[in-house]
């Protein structure tokens, strides 16, 4: 095949010498008679060569019948991208593909030096790419001339407005000329970008450029599901297994990223890691050590990753379970690039398996459901690749001949051979034991006899700490390292939560909790019975008597036969309360005058008790004013 020759003749060469002999879906679409001149809003999924496409499209507005651009100065072309990666692999494209225009590019990302933007803006640039945070400063300050600007594009366009950068786009795009060509380039169009479209673009052309066949045809999918606790043992078996791949590792936050480096580091691995609290220079120095071969895996976050492009990337493994349908796309769309094949590994804990078969089937992709790499599998992969060494079938050099018969002579060939053995065993990582509990099928149905002899459990929380089964059943399963079919009935009650756990994971069940715990803070798990008894619902408290019947005044007095009913034979009646002579009602008890003052003395017997007197109220010898 080759190429098309609408293509510019100094374009072309540089695709030939880069050894393009065939064009993409989207590339093809934006270098179509219908697109020439026009505003272009495309969509089109990661890893279709978005920006030799948008190169293509903008080639005939900056160079028109010319093969060389004119001396650099005000920007002929502005590309904007979500990130610091992206926008200096964008430059690192472009840069080869106008390489025989005479084109000169200059950069404004955030993290790298103002001063020196500044100065390679002053020299002039044909092309600008930056983010838009530092492109809007550059504009602010009068760095960045935008007058003679006749292309704009936006690149990950969708990305730009997830990440809060609305308010920059719309400063950039007001501020360049109107009658400027403007390339909107994205993988899903949502209703917020259509409106950035019909905003700031007139009559654009709208290219959706779906893949032929299969979602990311070129990437073999697989699904690994572990228990919640050992799904970093899964990931360095994983690394262990495809020995000597480029591997990116995504987490989903930082600390997550920092946790797994510092393990695999531990470990041996030659690991390097992308985070957004990463300096600018830390992040490129990463990069770079993942190009020339010092570091072969690299973990990082989804926006630390956004858009890279890693040669040689054979191997991607989710750590972290992704979001959604497009973030699972968009990670796994970093290998199986420009014809290569990929693998993409994703890692689900048990008891999420469901959730990672959802994101799989939104995303239109199948994968092969595998068990984790064994530690005897692995074991056994290490002594077939020490036999298949290529050192074994080297020739032996003069210089190593002496040594090589010295050995010889002093130690038989079995000894050298064990020594080799040792040595090469002894350079590998061990891998890491997994238990069997990852095997297992999470949609097995569960069964009455299966919970047999089963134990019953305590956690200590119940309806007052707001104990659902939504977050219980998870927690339970995580800490115990099984799925939720080896828990039968959950009971909640006010102030704790019983539950029961299958005879054959009982023993397992123990190990787990003893030693990862909860996971949550003041929240613990013990076993309260012994097999197969259930233990006895807690009584609760009964309530004490309502307050009596209170007497309503107005209410109309029931009749005599209803008090008889009402209150009974043995209702009280007016002469119960008479006295006689026979039952004298007893004298009033006097007080002591234990605890009251001197003062205080009661009346002597047959003396009147004479009234206490009040004390007198001071006059008050102010007299008011009369009013006239």
């Amino acid at each position: 095949m080759s190429l098309p020759e609408t293509i510019l003749a100094p374009i072309a060469r540089a695709l030939e010498a880069k050894g393009y002999d065939a064009l993409t879906p989207v590339q093809s679409a934006v270098i179509e008679d219908n697109a020439a001149g026009r505003d272009l809003l495309v969509s089109a999924q990661t890893g279709s060569g978005k920006t030799v496409a948008f190169g293509l499209a903008i080639a005939p507005t900056l160079l028109g019948e010319a093969d060389m651009l004119p001396p650099p100065g005000a920007p002929l072309a502005l590309v904007i991208a979500p990130t610091r990666e992206l926008a200096m692999q964008v430059q690192r494209e472009l840069t080869w593909l106008y390489a025989e225009t005479g084109a000169q590019t200059a950069a404004g990302v955030g993290g790298m030096d103002q001063r020196t933007e500044r100065r390679a803006l002053e020299r002039g640039a044909h092309i600008v790419v930056g983010t838009p945070g530092r492109l809007r400063d550059h504009i602010t300050r009068g760095a960045l001339d935008m007058s003679a600007l006749r292309a704009v594009v936006l690149d990950e366009a969708d990305e730009m407005l997830d990440l809060g950068f609305r308010e920059d786009l719309e400063f950039i795009l007001a501020t360049a000329p109107e009658d400027r060509r403007t390339l909107l380039f994205s993988a899903t169009v949502p209703k917020q970008i259509a409106e950035l479209a019909k905003t700031f673009q007139r009559d654009a052309l709208r290219i959706t450029a779906a893949s032929t066949g299969q979602q990311h045809a070129d990437i073999e999918y697989k699904l690994m599901s572990v228990p919640a606790a050992e799904r970093e043992n899964a990931v360095i078996n994983t690394l262990l297994w495809y020995e000597n791949t480029i591997t990116l590792v995504f987490a989903s936050t930082r600390e997550a990223v920092k946790h797994l480096s510092a393990r695999l580091h531990n470990r041996g691995f030659d690991v390097v890691t992308l985070s957004g609290e990463l300096t600018q220079a830390e992040r490129t120095n990463a990069l770079q050590a993942m190009r020339d071969g010092r570091a072969r895996i690299c973990v990082a976050t989804d926006v630390a990753a956004r858009g890279i492009d890693l040669p040689n990337l054979d191997l991607v493994i989710h750590a972290d379970l992704p979001m959604n349908a497009e973030t699972l796309l968009h990670r796994s769309g970093r290998t199986g690039r420009a014809g290569r094949k990929g693998t993409c590994v994703v890692i689900a804990p048990a008891h999420r398996k469901r959730v990672a078969l959802s994101i799989l089937r939104t995303a239109k992709v199948e994968a092969e459901n595998i068990a984790p790499p064994t530690a005897e599998a692995i074991d056994a992969r290490y002594r077939q690749s020490i036999l298949a060494n290529a050192l074994l079938s080297g020739e032996i050099t003069e210089d190593e001949q002496v040594s090589v018969s010295s050995l010889l002579a002093r130690w038989p060939a079995k000894a050298l051979a064990a020594a080799y053995l040792r040595l090469q065993l002894a350079a590998r990582p061990v891998p890491e034991d997994i238990t069997a509990a990852a095997l297992e099928d999470s949609r097995q149905p569960r069964t009455r006899e299966q919970f047999a002899g089963g134990t019953w459990f305590r956690v200590n929380v119940g309806r007052k700490q707001r104990a659902e089964p939504r977050w219980l059943l998870p927690m339970i399963c995580k800490s115990g390292g099984v799925t939720k079919q080896a828990i039968g009935s959950i009971r909640i009650f006010d102030t704790e939560t019983i539950f029961e756990v299958a005879a054959d994971k009982v023993d397992s069940f123990l190990r787990s909790v003893g030693k990862n715990g909860t996971g949550e803070r003041g929240v613990h798990i013990s076993a309260i019975d012994g097999p197969g008894e259930r233990p006895e619902r807690p009584q609760p408290k009964r309530r004490p008597p309502g307050p009596p019947e209170r007497y309503d005044p107005l209410a109309p007095r029931p009749e005599k036969a209803d008090r008889k009913q009402r209150y009974g034979s043995s209702a009280l009646k007016a002469e119960d309360f008479e006295t006689t002579a026979e039952s004298p009602r007893p004298p009033k008890p006097v007080p002591q005058d234990k605890g009251k003052p001197k003062w205080a003395k009661p009346a002597a017997e047959g003396e009147a008790r004479q009234p206490k007197k009040k004390a007198a109220k001071p006059k008050d010898h102010k007299k008011r004013r009369s009013a006239d």
